[in-house]
């Protein structure tokens, strides 16, 4: 039975794809770079930034932390703002509060616009507590993300915690934690991503989440 349970935001919990890919498709304006088909961006969704700005435009060190610059001076401004709830979101974690579950964040993105976020969504009071990333890139990776949420709930037990969220680096990051993930089919992953990275369990809707998470 799991009693503490880690969320991801990003295609989790709230459905950020506007907000992602007009932030990004700003920062590669300013380098003259234009995307015609904004789908091109959701591979942005969910892996730190600056993994992604090196891997899909080949940039150097300095360029990354340039264009993470560029990215969120919009996303502060409008990209946060840019962001859907999933339908179910509310009943989810209502639910799971109600049954005494202890609710962490556990997001790649900055803590700043983490927190901004639940606020905007009235989802802060749902989390007992919520770990992002930093700014300067020294805890980015989603690893060390629920590394550092597992740190500050020390009663949860391993056994009895499990990581939810839709990509690959959920699933990967909790196994380096020692925990389950569950992998949500409804986000931008999917199930061979998901499968592959090796998830506990995959739940195609908030419905099979919940059943998921609250069975005995």
């Amino acid at each position: 039975m799991y009693r503490t349970v880690l969320f991801d935001l990003d295609g989790t919990l709230t459905d950020p794809g506007v907000g992602i890919t007009n932030s990004v498709a700003y920062a590669l304006q300013k380098r003259g770079i234009s995307v015609n088909d904004r789908s091109e961006l959701y591979k942005f969704i969910g892996p730190p930034l600056y993994d992604s700005f090196a891997a899909y435009y080949g940039f150097s060190d300095a360029e990354c932390e340039s264009a993470i610059a560029d990215y969120r001076e919009y996303f502060r401004a409008r990209g946060l703002y840019e962001n859907n709830l999933y339908p179910d979101t509310v009943f989810l974690l209502d639910t799971l509060k109600q049954a005494g579950k202890t609710l962490i964040l556990a997001t790649s993105k900055p803590q700043e616009f983490a927190e901004t976020i639940l606020k905007h969504f009235c989802l802060d009071g749902y989390f007992d507590f919520v770990a992002g990333a930093t700014m300067d890139n020294t805890r980015n990776q989603k690893a060390d993300v629920i590394a550092y949420a597992l740190r500050n709930c020390p009663n949860a037990q391993l056994s009895q915690t499990v990581m939810v969220g839709d990509r690959k680096h959920d699933v990967l990051g909790a196994a380096q934690n020692g925990i389950d993930c569950i992998g949500v089919l409804y986000g931008y992953g999917d199930r061979a991503e998901l499968t592959a990275a090796g998830a506990t369990f995959l739940a195609q809707n908030a419905s099979q989440l919940l059943s998921i998470l609250t069975k005995e």
